[in-house]
C-alpha cells in the first residue's frame, strides 16, 4: 500500500519507498502516467534485488495523489519532485526520468544539482510542451485554448483523453531547459528507441549538443518504441543506472 508525503503546497503526493543502499534511485515518471507503470515497478524489484533505495512516486492529479491533472502543470509537477527527494530521500541520488520525467529531472538537476549524483533519461522529452505539443495542434485547438482554457486531445495509450490547459502551456515556457546554459556535473545516460512516436530522436541529440556534461552518453535502440518497456530495454535501463553510479560507493560494488 502506498504511503502519502503532505507537501507545502497542500498536495498529498503517494508514494512507495524502498530502503538499501545509497545513492538511492528515483523514478520520475511521464506526464499522465502513474507509479504502477511498468517501468516503474520494474525498477523497484531490480534496485531491491540490487540493494538499492528506490523512490516512486505520483505527481499531484496523477495516479493515487491529490489533484486533478487539468489543475497541474510542469512547475506543479517539478515542485512535487522537489518535495519528494527532498523529504524522502536522503543524500545524493540516481534521477531516472521517463518523458516528461526527463524534463523534470533536468529541473531538479538545476534547482538542486548537490542531490542528484546521475541521471537517466528514457525517451526524455525536454520542453515538449513548447517544443512538440503546442506546435502539434490546429489552429482550432490553439485558439480553443486561449479562449476557453483548454481543449482535448485524444490519447494514444488508453481511452482517457488529455486535458491541454492555456496555463500548462504558459507555464511551460517558463520551466524550458534548452534555451539557457544546462550544466549538468554528473554522469547522465540517456536512452531512445528509434520509432518512438511521441519523442524524436533529434530531441536527445539537441539534449546532447546543448547540455554541459562531462560525461554524457545516448544509446539509439533501433524499433524500440516510447515506452521503452520491453526485457531488452529495461535491461539497458538497469544497466545506465549501473553506469552512472560513483564509483567506489557501496552500490556500485552491488551493481
Amino acid at each position: 500500500m502506498a504511503q502519502n508525503l503532505d507537501t507545502a503546497t497542500g498536495r498529498r503526493l503517494a508514494y512507495h519507498k524502498s530502503e538499501g543502499q545509497e545513492p538511492g534511485i528515483v523514478f520520475l515518471g511521464g506526464f499522465m502516467s502513474d507509479m504502477s507503470g511498468t517501468k516503474a515497478v520494474w525498477l523497484e524489484n531490480w534496485a531491491r534485488a540490487q540493494g538499492r533505495a528506490f523512490l516512486r512516486f505520483d505527481y499531484s492529479g496523477h495516479g493515487e495523489s491529490s489533484g486533478a491533472f487539468a489543475d497541474g502543470c510542469i512547475g506543479d509537477w517539478a515542485e512535487d519532485a522537489f518535495a519528494a527527494i527532498s523529504k524522502l530521500t536522503h543524500g545524493p541520488q540516481i534521477l531516472v526520468g521517463s518523458s516528461m520525467g526527463g524534463w523534470i529531472a533536468l529541473l531538479m538537476a538545476r534547482r538542486m544539482p548537490a542531490r542528484v549524483a546521475g541521471l537517466v533519461g528514457i525517451a526524455a522529452a525536454p520542453d515538449f510542451t513548447e517544443d512538440s505539443m503546442w506546435p502539434g495542434l490546429s489552429d482550432d485547438q490553439r485558439r480553443e485554448i486561449m479562449e476557453t482554457g483548454q481543449t482535448l486531445l485524444a490519447n494514444d495509450y488508453d481511452d482517457t483523453p488529455y486535458t491541454l490547459t492555456r496555463r500548462l502551456f504558459e507555464d511551460g515556457r517558463d520551466q524550458l531547459v534548452l534555451r539557457a546554459p544546462l550544466s549538468l556535473p554528473f554522469p547522465v545516460r540517456l536512452l531512445q528507441g528509434t520509432r518512438d512516436e511521441a519523442v524524436a530522436t533529434s530531441v536527445p541529440l539537441r539534449l546532447m549538443d546543448h547540455a554541459h556534461c562531462p560525461d554524457l552518453r545516448l544509446t539509439l535502440v533501433k524499433g524500440a518504441d516510447h515506452r521503452f518497456s520491453t526485457p531488452e530495454c529495461l535491461e539497458l535501463i538497469g544497466q545506465a543506472i549501473a553506469e552512472v553510479t560513483p564509483r567506489g560507493t557501496e552500490a556500485e560494488r552491488l551493481a
